[in-house]
């Protein structure tokens, strides 16, 4: 695991920690091309430079981010923000769903919007994939 990565999980409480360390590892054995870094804070896997999968941890839970979500057409990933992305947010490691999680990756290598360039494109968002 990226140690700027590992480093963020230390920092959590136990079962913060368990889930981010779980998230971690199931996304490093799923996305094993994917560029991984703190970004904003936060843990974040890229694909070509374009984010792809990320967590942060928010007041009472650990929130797992899509940025294509929106696309995936999976009832357990809600909506955020005003462009494509999803999450689903965690409060004990039980709650991550395995096959849910990895099924997730596979759409998010195969859907994916271009983030990397949204600024240089004045917020428009343009389907790679």
């Amino acid at each position: 695991m990226n140690a700027a990565i590992q480093d963020y999980n230390n920092l959590q409480n136990s079962s913060d920690k368990e889930i981010c360390d779980l998230l971690a590892t199931i996304i490093n054995e799923n996305l094993p091309d994917a560029e991984n870094k703190i970004w904003h804070a936060h843990p974040v896997w890229f694909l070509d430079g374009n984010p792809i999968v990320g967590y942060s941890k928010l007041k009472n839970c650990v929130r797992l981010l899509f940025w294509s979500g929106q696309s995936f057409d999976e009832e357990k990933l809600v909506n955020e923000g005003s462009f494509k992305a999803s999450e689903i947010r965690y409060t004990s490691p039980e709650l991550i769903n395995k096959e849910d999680l990895k099924r997730w990756l596979k759409k998010a290598t195969e859907i994916q919007w271009d983030y990397k360039n949204i600024v240089k494109r004045k917020g428009i968002l343009e389907r790679l994939k």
